[in-house]
Formats: structure tokens, sequence, C-alpha cells
């Protein structure tokens, strides 16, 4: 009969070794010693990470073109004010951040949610009687995209599903998929200045919608809703009870023929958390600071949300203490003429664009009201040797040295953005470009016809 010995030896730091012996007919034949299991690296990205998609990048990244080496580039598509140096912030504000980091007394640590009194700041600031705020209704973030994904973080679990705008800024999705949250895309109308279609809006609702994300003024459109639209969205939420997530970065960024008004102020039943900070408005974003507004004049969000964004604003340390510092000078210092002056310049050229844009056969702008974009459809029947928008964009690179974002980076084909916040001379310039590129790939009805029937 056969018998095995296997012994295992090892000791301090060396591994296993198995000493391994076989008996068989009685002779004992030795295998010698061999080693056991050695650990292997095994190092593999997260669940999360995976899940993690930026469609603007997905795109953008694929887009393998190089612009025309005769033609300087013009980029329409990058939504930082700052990048032409037309647009600085004011005086007032970089005073008051050189004012604190001289004083030597915001280099620490803040509270997770922010300082007591830069959160007392910003409660005053937006505090009115339709929509009351106090300190504790504020949570400061680092930047507005931090804000949304706190209230994200906080409103829905995994396998629910929240409510976003189509077109609509692509961050919403690329948070929400990480999460193992299910995006449900509503409609804007371009034909109605890009309000919501609210039946489609209420029909997506069910049992597992955690939120609705409403973006006004809106990135890409420009749009800015009017409050009798604003108060039937809040009528289609009341109803359905579900949470609205309101991003309000662009507040206050209308021109001067609209008003703006903070959908909090409408709502007397509706739970809101209203998302902001200085990045566009006080032309800063890269300072980093955000916030999040908490209207909840029904009590219904309770401690629970209020405690759940607590606990999740101290998975970091708060924004930079340096800008809170600064904040409250900033909100109550800075000068009117700014706000007006850099909405006079946004107006302006939204205006050049938009009229020679119009002019352009197979362009069709929507006119914006607000915010830094203007959105163009394109007439694709016109353009039949372009597949899609992505197509029609990467050609204007490389034919005419002109950067717009392709809309199907915001889930709207067929369209593209226009970023408004560049100088007068280089607005023309490109409009300029956009209608030679037009006409030399426009066809009419019988053109773009005999096209289709060469393929």
């Amino acid at each position: 009969m056969d018998s095995y010995l296997i012994r295992v030896n090892g000791q301090g730091d060396h591994a296993p070794m198995l000493d391994v012996h076989l008996k068989t007919n009685g002779n004992s034949i030795s295998l010698g010693k061999v080693k056991g299991r050695k650990p292997r690296w095994a190092v593999r990205a997260s669940e999360m990470s995976k899940k993690t998609f930026n469609p603007v990048r997905a795109i953008v990244d694929s887009m393998k073109v190089e612009p025309n080496p005769k033609k300087t580039m013009i980029s329409l598509s990058l939504g930082d004010p700052t990048v032409f140096g037309n647009l600085p912030t004011n005086d007032e504000v970089t005073r008051a951040v050189k004012e604190v980091l001289d004083s030597g007394r915001y280099n620490g640590y803040a509270p997770s949610v922010g300082y007591q009194s830069c959160r007392e700041a910003v409660a005053a600031y937006y505090n009115c009687p339709e929509a009351p705020l106090k300190a504790q209704d504020v949570i400061l973030t680092s930047g507005c995209s931090q804000a949304i994904e706190l209230a994200l973080a906080v409103l829905a679990n995994p396998g629910q599903n929240i409510l976003v705008p189509r077109p609509g800024f692509s961050l919403y999705k690329t948070l929400a998929l990480s999460m193992g949250i299910e995006v449900k895309l509503y409609n804007l109308l371009p034909e109605k200045a890009w309000e919501i279609d609210l039946e489609h809006l209420e029909s997506l609702v069910d049992e597992k919608t955690a939120c609705l994300i409403v973006n006004n003024p809106s990135n890409p459109c420009g749009s800015v809703f009017s409050k009798s639209h604003l108060q039937k969205i809040l009528a289609v939420a009341a109803r359905q009870c579900v949470p609205i997530l309101a991003d309000e970065i662009y507040g206050d960024m209308v021109f001067a023929d609209c008003k703006y008004e903070p959908i909090a102020t409408l709502s007397t039943n509706v739970p809101i958390l209203s998302c902001g900070g200085l990045a566009k408005r006080w032309l800063v974003p890269g300072w980093r600071m955000g916030w999040i507004l908490i209207h909840d004049r029904r009590d219904i969000f309770g401690n629970e949300i209020r405690d759940g964004l607590l606990r999740l604003s101290q998975r970091i340390l708060g924004p930079c203490t340096l800008v809170q510092g600064a904040l409250e000078h900033i909100l109550h210092q800075t000068p009117p003429e700014f706000y007006h002056n850099t909405l006079s310049i946004l107006k302006s050229n939204a205006d050049l664009c938009y009229a020679a844009l119009s002019a352009i056969p197979g362009l069709q702008p929507v006119q914006p009201a607000g915010a830094m974009y203007l959105m163009v459809g394109i007439e694709m029947e016109h353009f039949p040797e372009f597949e899609n928008d992505v197509e029609f964009t990467e050609r204007l690179i490389s034919e005419q040295s002109v950067f717009c974002l392709p809309a199907s980076c915001f889930e709207y084909p067929n369209f593209f953005r226009v970023v408004i916040t560049v100088p007068e001379e280089m607005i023309l310039e490109a409009c300029g470009r956009i209608q030679e590129f037009c006409e030399m790939h426009y066809q009419g009805a019988e053109g773009a016809q005999d096209l289709e029937c060469d393929k």
C-alpha cells in the first residue's frame, strides 16, 4: 500500500517549504523540498474607478485631429472665463485674499463644513424672506463640483436613479455612475428656449427616483427659466415627492432683459439642495470655493440629510481656508459695477455670435439669456459628408482651427456648444471661419440628395 508523508518546514522570514516523501511498495522516494504558494502582486482598480466615465473627455480625447497649421487655434470649448485674460476678477476680490494671507490667521484646518463665520456670511448673502437661511443651512465645499457630489451622495443610494437634463452638464452622469446610481435623461426643448419637457420629465419618475437635478441658468444652453416655468417644475416635484438638487453656479449671471429666480424662493414644500460657488460670477474657478444651501421649510429632510452632509464633508477637511477667510469681504464688498461689466461683455459677445451664426445656412443657434454659452443646431441633412456633430466639429478644427464642443458631450447630438467668454475680436474671427467652413460644405436639398446617392 502506498503512503505519503508531507512535512511543512519554515521559520522566521523564510517561506514555508514542503518536504515530500512517497513510500511505494516499501521503497521510500524523496521528491525533495518544494516551495509553498508565493504571494503575487494583484493590484486592481476599484469598481468605482471603473464606473467613472466622463463623456466630454471620452469624446474629445478620441478626436485625433490636428488644427490647420496656417491658422491660429481659437478654442471656444472650455468653460473657464479666465483663459484669455479679458475677464479678470475684481481688485477687491484679490485684495481680500492677499490680506488674509498676510494675516497668517487662516493657515490651519477649518471645520469640515467650513468656518462658522464664513457660513454666516454666505447665509446672509443669500438670505431672503422667500427662502430664509442661517449658518447651519450652509455647507462649504471645494468648488461647486464637490457640492454636487455631496448632494448626490446624501440623496441617492446605489440602485436608485436621478433625473438629469438633456442636454446637460456631463459631471452629473460622471458622478452618478461612479456611485452606482442610474441616470435618467429628461429632455430640454430648443424651440422653447430650452425649457424642460415637463410631461417627459414626469414620465421618468418611479419608486427608485432619488432626486431631480435642475440646472438654471444652464450649461451648456445658456438658458434661464422663467418664474412660471420654475413653478411648473416645482409642481411636478411636489406631486411626485422628489427633492431637487439645484445647480445654480451661474445664478445671477443673466443678461439685462432677463430675471433670475433662485428656485428655492418659489418653493414652499419641495426640499432643495442648492449648489453654487465663487467660480463663475466672481471669475475665479481655480479657487475651488463652493457651497450647498439647504432649503427645507417643511422639515422633510430633517436631521438625517443634514447629518449625512456633515459626515460626507468629513471625508476631506473642507475647502481652502485662505479663500474662506476672504469670503465675507468678497461677497459683500465686490462692487456692483464688476458684475454689470462682466455681464455686458458676455451679452455683447452672445449677441454678436448669435447674429453671425444665424446668418449661416445650415446652422440654427438658440439665443442665450445668461451663463457663458450658446448652443448651435446643425442641419445635418445639409452637411451629408459628415456623419454627426463629432465629425463636423473635427473637420472644423482641421480646416479652420476653431474648436467647439460637439453636443454629443452633453447627450444631445447634432448641436455644438460655443463659449462666449473670449475677446470680441476672437468671437468675430471664429464666426467668420465657421461661416467659411459651412459655405464650403453646405449642400442644398438637391446636392445633399445627389451625395447620398453617390454613397
